[in-house]
């Protein structure tokens, strides 16, 4: 991760703010036939503090060795009701880390592979993030529509909220 301004910290931090309760993210990867294809998945992180995102997922459904063949990916996750929306490019492999599947599998895991750590069926991907961008609206909804109504009216595009890019080496 990038930290050598402040500024690039705070953005880091308000990253996590904005998706550490959004329980789902829409993974995006290719297909070998070159098409893109979504997943909605559980995020597992407790913080961002190693720029990774971490998600069990099930052998059967492919999704793992599609993921080692073709690893860039992107995490899209939105609440419409707070305006907030965030858009995550990373590197996604396959991992076998013991250690961090324990500290992350927890009971709704479970639902989804009963037989826990040691399940045939348990894969958990680890997406290493490059880029980040999100918008998050703080206006209230009425205000968002006199701010569109007068940029009709003048040309001018409204400024509604923030919008950032955090960047991750």
């Amino acid at each position: 991760m990038s930290t050598s301004t402040v500024s690039e910290r705070l953005d880091f931090k308000h990253l996590w703010t904005l998706i550490k309760d959004m329980r789902f993210g829409m993974l995006t990867h290719r297909y070998p036939d070159g098409s893109l294809r979504s997943h909605p998945l559980t995020t597992q992180n407790k913080s961002l503090d190693e720029g990774m995102l971490y998600f069990f997922v099930s052998k059967a459904t492919g999704l793992g060795q599609r993921l080692q063949a073709e690893g860039e990916v992107n995490v899209a996750y939105s609440d419409p009701h707070k305006d907030h929306y965030v858009s995550i490019a990373g590197r996604a492999t396959v991992s076998h880390d013991r250690a961090k599947q324990e500290r992350l599998f927890n009971a709704m895991t479970k639902a989804w592979f009963p037989k826990g750590l040691d399940d045939p069926n348990l894969e958990f991907v680890e997406i290493k993030i490059t880029h980040a961008e999100f918008w998050d609206v703080k206006e209230s909804k009425t205000t968002q529509l006199v701010k569109m109504a007068s940029a009709a009216l003048t040309g001018t595009p409204p400024e509604m909220g923030e919008h950032r890019e955090v960047h991750f080496s």
